[in-house]
């Protein structure tokens, strides 16, 4: 008598669906998707700092300036520089006095700048800070960042946050795709259907993080992000339908 093999020794349709390619859809997507919550739940406080730095005006503009928030300017002097390495990371500090009554403190720069280059001790100097924080020191004309200067970072923490979300749940919804064609053993998936939904995700991902360069508010951001990506995902499914209506013609 023979046997007929076992269920599982049948060997796999050709084109269909491996469950590997289902099991690594689902990880990426997961993986994507909650590394974009753990950027969104970082994000408020950065983009609301970064919002009111530039917001904020000059002191001298300022009737009652309160808790610092204004842009305010003091003379200094340079006591020392120096550059200090951490595994093969530069950082240049310089050290000021505001005051013979006030302690020195360092302040450390963003890169090797004008104002670094030309810093000796005794040069008179001008310390911008808001909220405590030196932003950038003055040389004459010339100025330069400090690292504590809020900066277009929060926007750009944003914009990828809404990049992977965007991708990580495409992986997602390719995979429950994926898991549906091995459940009805299909085997035909048309190249364009492929093409045309890695253009649409693709350019639902630049959309998002376009909308993260106009808006401050990650609620916004989002709400922004999702309308542009309902029409991308409208438009994608009326291409794929009339794909479709033509290969069946």
């Amino acid at each position: 008598m023979i046997q007929s093999p076992a269920p599982w020794s049948q060997q796999q349709p050709a084109g269909l669906p491996s469950l590997k390619g289902v099991i690594f859809a689902s990880v990426v997507g997961s993986v994507l998707v909650l590394a974009a919550t753990v950027l969104f739940a970082l994000l408020p406080g950065a983009l609301s700092e970064a919002a009111d730095f530039r917001a904020a005006r000059p002191c001298s503009e300022v009737s009652a300036p309160e808790n610092g928030d204004c842009l305010s300017e003091w003379p200094a002097t340079v006591v020392s520089t120096e550059t200090g390495r951490s595994n093969k990371a530069v950082t240049n500090w310089v050290t000021v006095d505001l005051s013979p009554e006030e302690s020195s403190f360092r302040i450390r720069m963003r890169g090797d700048g004008p104002v670094w280059r030309e810093l000796a001790p005794g040069d008179r100097v001008t310390v911008f800070t808001w909220r405590d924080l030196v932003w950038q020191v003055g040389s004459g004309e010339l100025r330069q960042d400090t690292t504590q200067a809020p900066d277009r970072e929060p926007t750009v923490r944003l914009a990828v946050g809404l990049a992977l979300l965007i991708v990580g749940s495409v992986f997602l919804r390719g995979a429950g795709w994926l898991h549906r064609r091995r459940a009805v053993r299909a085997t035909d998936t048309p190249t364009a259907q492929v093409v045309v939904v890695m253009a649409a995700t693709l350019l639902a991902a630049a959309g998002a993080a376009g909308a993260a360069t106009v808006t401050d508010t990650v609620w916004l951001a989002l709400l922004i992000a999702a309308a542009g990506c309902a029409a991308v995902w409208v438009a994608t499914a009326l291409l794929l339908r009339a794909l479709a209506r033509r290969r069946t013609a």
